[in-house]
């Protein structure tokens, strides 16, 4: 198939003028490898004017959409597409009410649309970091009353995220889950899940990181108001920014998909020609998702 690649929103439009560009360059993406009924298993179809393929055998007529996170979206393929590509491409993304203003769509439609989307975005977790990494906490939220420190109030939404470093100190790869509190049993999966054991770990001085220096390779050194940690805690500010400035708040419940939709696009620094396609492919390839109505 002809792979979209680019960051050219003009290109972007020349490429996707209408639904059936959409439904044609999914079609190709979904059976790329050929085409299996869903009901019998036989490899013979006809392809349909919409790009829909039907079984030689059984009649059974599948959509290019159809279980996809593209399925029976409501505002059509198109404008499913453009999200796709702002998503993937803007520095900053945008608001669910941003968008629902820009493509005409109700702001519940949006924000459940758009959590399909980070859920596409969450890592495979087959490529786990290497070299030298660090590891730190943080905390989104305001502040409240009565609560400083590490002892946080419950409205506080707690973080715990790993850089991957170049030679020259630069972020390469960044990834972060959400955790219950600070403790060794909360901090360890993403070590399990996102870090080689043959990587060069570095924390600050937090005892809970001691438990886990018995599987990995970790180092603790003073914090120093952030003097040892610079790349990394640059990056815990830019995402912390990037909440508050795009979002305004994120509950506990999809914190964790917005920390999926940072990432991604962190990850794919390198190889930002594709990453509108990668998208695509993953919401072809990712399991069916019914998301909550909150924010």
């Amino acid at each position: 198939m002809d792979i979209y690649k680019g960051q050219s929103l003009i290109e972007f439009t020349q490429r996707f003028k209408t639904e059936e560009d959409c439904k044609k360059y999914l079609s190709e993406l979904k059976w790329d490898k050929g085409f299996t009924c869903r009901k019998c298993g036989h490899k013979g179809s006809q392809i349909r004017k919409d790009f829909s393929r039907t079984c030689n055998k059984c009649s059974d007529t599948e959509s290019p959409s159809a279980d996809t996170l593209f399925h029976k979206v409501k505002f059509g393929l198109l404008k499913a597409f453009y999200i796709c590509f702002e998503m993937a491409t803007t520095t900053k993304s945008l608001s669910a009410l941003q968008v629902a203003k820009r493509y005409t769509v109700r702001p519940q439609t949006a924000r459940m649309f758009m959590h399909k989307v980070r859920e596409a975005m969450k890592s495979s977790e087959s490529q786990p970091l290497t070299g030298t990494v660090h590891v730190d906490e943080f905390v989104v939220g305001g502040k409240e009353t009565g609560h400083v420190g590490r002892g946080y109030g419950g409205k506080k939404k707690k973080v715990v995220c790993a850089v991957e470093l170049t030679d020259s100190g630069k972020v390469k790869r960044f990834y972060a889950l959400q955790i219950k509190d600070f403790s060794a049993k909360s901090l360890r999966p993403i070590f399990e899940r996102h870090i080689s054991k043959e990587a060069q770990v570095t924390t600050d001085e937090w005892k809970g990181y001691r438990p886990i220096a018995e599987e990995y390779s970790i180092s603790q050194i003073p914090s120093k108001f952030g003097l040892n940690f610079i790349a990394l805690h640059n990056l815990i500010h830019q995402v912390k920014s990037w909440i508050r400035t795009t979002y305004s708040w994120v509950s506990k419940k999809h914190i964790e998909r917005y920390m999926n939709e940072y990432s991604y696009r962190i990850n794919r620094s390198q190889s930002k020609e594709t990453i509108f396609h990668n998208l695509i492919k993953r919401m072809v390839s990712a399991d069916k998702l019914v998301i909550p109505s909150i924010v």
